[in-house]
């Protein structure tokens, strides 16, 4: 049975590790070629030996999505190995710190923005032009569910997540009649290396983040790529310019 993605050509940033990681191994399983971007190299070489390890196809590029240069050479690489560009996962984000807003470093204020709304920015860029020569395709940016609410303590990433929202419905609207779906997901709190990463550094309380889920749960990095692969997929084909939370109920409170 062919999957949902059979034949389609991938471009995932940020596929190294987490809900990147996870969609990719789902798109590959569904009939992808995968091209995985991450500014940590290691990282994408691992998760495309998975995707090997399991049957798939993929490759992976050493990318920092906040360099207009690299974001270039990773478009231009994933169709001179692959022949096309069918769909892209803007995936690449950092959580910076938390801080009140007064307190905010400006400097990790700058690498936020720059990474989680500018690279998002600079994707669409470069993959919607390839997209137009081929006369389509499909966009799904990660956003947040601090891109719906707001969130005390996290200005910077707050702000930049409200922005990928922004561009997402912006870019929707001009590619709408020419074939482009642009949408994004909202994940809330889930299982990843970001979340462990600010649990260990004593600004968030697990407990406390888990209880004020509906769900009173987790969600998991496959349960984010599977909306993913849903929005990617043409059984989303009218759809656009949606931002998808996947949340366990949280912006429903």
């Amino acid at each position: 049975m062919a999957g949902v993605l059979d034949g389609k050509v991938i471009l995932i940033t940020g596929g190294g590790s987490g809900i990147g990681r996870a969609t990719a191994l789902l798109a590959a399983r569904q009939g992808a070629k995968v091209m995985i971007a991450d500014y940590v190299p290691e990282s994408a070489v691992r998760t495309v030996a998975m995707i090997k390890e399991a049957g798939g196809t993929a490759d992976c590029f050493a990318a920092d999505v906040s360099l207009p240069r690299q974001v270039e050479a990773m478009v231009a690489k994933t169709v001179e190995t692959y022949g096309r560009l069918d769909g892209a996962f803007n995936n690449a984000g950092i959580e910076g710190k938390m801080a009140d807003t007064v307190d905010y470093p400006e400097d990790v204020f700058d690498r936020i923005m720059a990474i989680n709304l500018k690279g998002v920015w600079l994707c669409m860029k470069h993959e919607i032009p390839q997209m137009l020569k081929q006369g389509g395709g499909a966009i799904v940016n990660t956003a947040s569910g601090a891109g719906l609410v707001g969130v005390p303590m996290l200005s910077a990433y707050n702000a930049s997540k409200h922005g990928v929202v922004g561009l997402t419905k912006t870019a929707a609207l001009e590619y709408a009649q020419k074939n482009i779906r642009v949408n994004c997901v909202c994940p809330g709190l889930i299982n990843t290396p970001m979340v462990a990463r600010m649990v260990d550094s004593g600004g968030m309380n697990e407990q406390e983040f888990i209880a004020a889920e509906p769900v009173k749960r987790m969600g998991q990095p496959e349960e984010i790529g599977a909306g993913v692969i849903w929005l990617l997929s043409d059984a989303a084909s009218f759809v656009t310019g949606h931002s998808m939370a996947i949340d366990g109920g949280f912006v429903a409170q």
